[in-house]
């Protein structure tokens, strides 16, 4: 059996900066096919993150929650790498920002041109509802 540290190496990466670099105890990350855990020595795999929160785990507690709008996640026994496309501590969640965005994505339903615009605001509205769901 492989010798693994006792944490976990952690990184959040989104197009504009590397959010989260740092080692934890473990990682809940939701996953498309339900929530899973990252503790040092997992098996390694590939998973597409589905839009949620990620719970950071430091001295057996959630010390850090991170709402992502989807992505991947790559797993290791040593490290866990999550890319997503938007990512946000929630504690900065701001809810009327996220209200503003329901509203607009709404009215782009409306004033859809084809169904391509609808679905592409449609898949907004749904990645804002679930943002104000984990907002403050």
């Amino acid at each position: 059996m492989a010798d693994y540290p006792e944490k976990v190496d952690f990184e959040l990466v989104a197009p504009e900066r590397l959010l989260v670099s740092r080692t934890v105890d473990m990682v809940v990350v939701p996953g498309s096919e339900g929530d899973f855990g990252v503790l040092p020595g997992h098996t390694p795999l590939i998973s597409s993150v589905r839009a949620g929160v990620i719970d950071v785990y430091d001295e057996n507690t959630v010390d850090e929650r991170i709402f992502v709008s989807g992505g991947f996640a790559e797993v290791t026994g040593e490290r866990c790498t999550v890319l997503a496309p938007e990512a946000v501590p929630v504690s900065e969640i701001d809810r009327g920002e996220v209200e503003a965005r329901i509203k607009r994505a709404r009215e782009d339903i409306e004033d859809a041109a084809d169904a391509a615009e609808r679905s592409a605001a449609e898949d907004r509205l749904r990645l804002a509802e679930a943002m104000l769901a984990h907002a403050p």
